[in-house]
This record gives structure tokens, C-alpha cells and sequence, in this order.
């Protein structure tokens, strides 16, 4: 039994997997199967697979259900006490998979074990998260309070965290009602957290590939099924930290929707924040024309390709 399963979901990444999949086989801690779950790939990624003779790999195509139904194959199918999630297009440096190994040796009790991470733009412009009260270059134990240290950048990252396989158990696996990358992690992760304690490495050992040129369609906002989050309402009634953490969601999904033009949801997530949570500037967005709104949002990809990035939520 390897100690390590590693789930990758692939769909139409052939032009990424390969450099994935090598950074995986490039780790020196071996002990590890990897289970790419192709999940009704239209292009060539799944021959971008098969070309590779490593027999830890195992791959796996199935209809087109999401990222949420790939990620629950690859846990259903794995044999190791400990899951690894990595995304089709990211990469791992060397040393990830013994970095996690030694969370887990170190701090059993921990059900969610996280890595820290790299932003990389296409022009290779990189930008480090910063959690709050975590000394990022020299953090390693439990978090105290992980929600407050995630309120300006999601310390748990999917391609960066491992989780013990009985957690799943517990707490259950990725709700497949949120489709298309509209929360499913935020909401499992949070989930995880409720129940475990959280063990961090601030030792950056995952590369998140982003493209600064890409075009977030808003039509596309409209098809896709975002986390309402009412299931954590009572366990922020207790836990300040996690309403601010909640809260941060619900004002991106509001934004994301009134960018689409769908006032009702937008209502729906907002009306359900404390008010003293929506920074000036971000009601200032809320009071906007959706029109003036999205003349803002070109605006700032276009300076983010000039290398300055702004943020509405902090």
C-alpha cells in the first residue's frame, strides 16, 4: 500500500498534463500512486497520459461530471491512507510530497495538511500569499485559527493540501451540486476544518499557474452552480473568524453575479452578510451600474498585466 494517492482531474489540459505529471515523478518521496481521473476530456490529454510507462500512474476516463465527481472517483478508488490533490495544469516542486509526509509523521491529529504556494502569472510574475498571523517564512505546526489566517488568501489551495483518507469519512467528500470551480474546495476544506485540526508548512513547494491575459466570462457565471455556504450558518453564529470567512465568499459570489446581470442572486448572497464585513470600497462596487462595474473589472486585468493587482476584499 503506498502512502500516498495522488488525485489529478483532467479535462482539456494536454498542453499542461505532461508537465504535471512530471512534476509528481519528480518527487523524492516515491512512495505514491497516481490516479488521473480524465473526466470526458475533448482533446488530447488523455494520450498525453497513456504516453507515460510509470506504473504508479493510473489512469482513468469517465463522462464529462465535473471537477467535484473526478476528484470523488480518484478518492473512492484510492488505497492510501493519505490523499494528495494536485490540478491538471499546476505544478509540485521536489520536495512537496516529503514536506506533507512529514506534517502527517508530526501532527497525526491534523486531518487537513497544507503546503504554502506560489501564484505564477504567464509572464512567470510571481506573487507569494501572506495568511494572516503566520510568519510565512518560518511556519510549521497547527494553526490557530485557520479561517482568520485564510480572510485575504485561501491558505488551503486544492493542488497544495493532503487529507487523511478516513476524514472523508467524517466529514464527507466534494459536494457535486457545485459545478465548474464555483466553491466545491473552499467548501470542503472549510468542512474539514469545523471538525480537524489544521497543520501547516509556510515553505512554498506548489506552483499555482495562473494566466494574467485570461477573460473570466460573466455569461459563464450564469451556468455555473455556486456554493449557497447556508450550510456553515450556525457554525458561524459561534465563530466571528469563520462569519468574516463565510462573508468574504459571499460578497465574490454576489460581485460574480452582479457582473452577470443576475440581481436575484446577487440579493441571495448578499443579504446574508454583516454588513460591518463589506468594506467602503466594495459597496461603493455593490452601488455601480453593472455596466461602469465591468468597464472596472477590464480595467483591472489590464493592470494586472502591468504587475499591479488590487483586491476589493482587503
Amino acid at each position: 500500500m503506498p502512502k500516498f494517492s495522488i488525485v489529478i482531474p483532467l479535462y482539456n489540459k494536454e498542453n499542461e498534463i505532461q508537465h504535471t505529471l512530471n512534476s509528481v515523478l519528480q518527487q523524492n518521496f516515491s512512495d505514491f500512486e497516481v490516479l488521473v481521473i480524465n473526466d470526458g476530456s475533448t482533446d488530447n490529454s488523455g494520450q498525453k497520459v497513456l504516453a507515460f510507462s510509470d506504473k504508479r500512474i493510473k489512469y482513468l476516463k469517465t463522462e464529462n461530471g465535473g471537477v467535484s465527481k473526478a476528484r470523488n472517483k480518484g478518492i473512492a478508488l484510492a488505497t492510501s491512507p493519505l490523499i494528495a490533490f494536485l490540478d491538471a495544469d499546476d505544478i509540485w516542486l521536489p520536495g512537496h510530497l516529503q514536506d506533507l509526509n512529514n506534517l502527517y509523521e508530526n501532527f497525526p491529529q491534523a486531518g487537513l495538511l497544507i503546503k504554502n504556494y506560489t501564484f505564477v502569472y504567464a509572464d512567470n510574475h510571481q506573487i507569494s500569499p501572506v495568511f494572516n498571523g503566520i510568519n510565512n517564512e518560518n511556519f510549521r505546526g497547527i494553526v490557530q485559527d485557520f479561517f482568520y489566517a485564510s480572510l485575504n488568501y485561501r491558505m488551503a489551495w486544492t493542488s497544495a493540501v493532503a487529507v487523511q483518507k478516513d476524514v472523508f469519512t467524517k466529514v464527507g467528500v466534494f459536494d457535486e451540486q457545485i459545478t465548474l470551480g464555483a466553491g466545491e474546495d473552499t467548501d470542503m476544506w472549510t468542512r474539514i476544518a469545523l471538525h480537524y485540526p489544521v497543520a501547516f508548512d509556510s515553505r512554498v513547494s506548489a506552483l499555482y499557474k495562473l494566466d494574467a491575459s485570461n477573460r473570466i466570462s460573466h455569461s459563464q457565471t450564469l451556468k455555473r452552480k455556486f456554493s449557497k455556504l447556508d450550510k456553515f450558518v450556525k457554525h458561524e453564529q459561534n465563530n466571528p473568524s469563520l462569519k468574516k470567512f463565510i462573508d468574504r465568499y459571499r460578497i465574490e459570489y454576489a460581485l460574480k453575479h452582479k457582473l452577470a446581470g443576475a440581481t436575484e442572486t446577487t440579493e441571495f448572497y448578499l443579504k446574508n452578510v454583516d454588513k460591518k464585513n463589506i468594506q467602503v470600497k466594495t459597496k461603493l462596487l455593490f452601488a455601480m451600474p453593472t455596466s461602469l462595474l465591468k468597464f472596472l473589472y477590464r480595467l483591472k486585468k489590464v493592470l494586472e498585466r502591468k504587475k499591479v493587482f488590487i483586491s476589493v476584499y482587503n
